[in-house]
């Protein structure tokens, strides 16, 4: 509008105007013939602005066009939760290490882009360097949601869903408080497994002979399998059970995926 003002582009009422003003000066008796030449010339350089200023320039058919292209989201993000209280004595903390750690070599070598975030608990729970996840010692008693609400937070601060594949592995004995069982199912029902892509959970408790005792957490957490389907869970009891396990949790399609 500005550009067609400047070089004073004549308008469609101008020009009918003119030619209004020049059918009568021509039908008029006697003519004035100057008169007639000046109107002419300047219908005749009217015309001439009309045809060499468009009035839409090729730069006005230029425009932004926004396609929506699918962004695959290739950055992962695994967390790492184990308890470290009492009742996890070193031969089932041992265990729960080995598992981090073959599940800790595994994705630094066939993952470019994951992030890991350790967090340990025991009725308080903090996200920890790779160190301290493997060699710190703590004791105390259990509350597990304690490592969910810590990784409901990072996840919050630092890994939008939207740009973040997020998996999480959690190691326990089995042992929590009573009074917080109900706050760890919906915690993970209505809060963390929507977030993740898979949550696997591995109980590791000592060697016993026959059937193993079903423990609070395991008891709850079948409860929450069978109605989530990014959720799955194995046990073990010994070194040798580590890689099996491992592979159980980890060859399904969710978490190959």
């Amino acid at each position: 509008m500005a550009r067609r003002v400047a070089l004073r582009r004549p308008t469609d009422a101008e020009i009918k105007a003119l030619e209004e003003l020049l059918a009568a000066e021509q039908s008029k008796a006697p003519r004035d013939e100057a008169k007639i030449t000046v109107l002419e010339e300047k219908l005749r350089r009217m015309l001439h602005m009309r045809r060499v200023v468009g009035y839409i320039d090729p730069i006005d058919l230029q425009y932004n066009r926004y396609d929506k292209v699918p962004k695959p989201t290739t950055q992962a993000v695994m967390f790492c939760l184990m308890d470290v209280s009492a009742s996890m004595t070193e031969p089932l903390k041992e265990l729960a290490k080995r598992f981090f750690m073959l599940l800790h070599i595994f994705l630094t070598r066939h993952c470019r882009e994951v992030d890991i975030v350790f967090i340990r608990h025991t009725t308080e729970a903090q996200e920890v360097d790779e160190e301290s996840f493997f060699k710190d010692t703590e004791t105390g008693g259990t509350v597990i949601s304690s490592a969910l609400e810590v990784m409901r937070k990072v996840v919050a601060d630092r890994y939008p869903v939207a740009d973040w594949n997020i998996y999480a592995a959690q190691a326990s004995d089995g042992h929590n408080f009573d009074d917080d069982m109900d706050r760890c199912c919906d915690l993970l029902r209505d809060e963390i497994l929507p977030l993740c892509q898979y949550f696997a959970y591995i109980e590791v408790s000592e060697p016993v002979q026959g059937r193993a005792r079903e423990s609070i957490v395991w008891s709850a957490y079948t409860d929450v399998m069978e109605t989530s389907s990014n959720f799955a869970m194995q046990r073990a009891s010994s070194p040798a059970d580590i890689y099996p396990v491992f592979r159980a949790l980890f060859s399904g399609s969710e978490a190959a995926a």
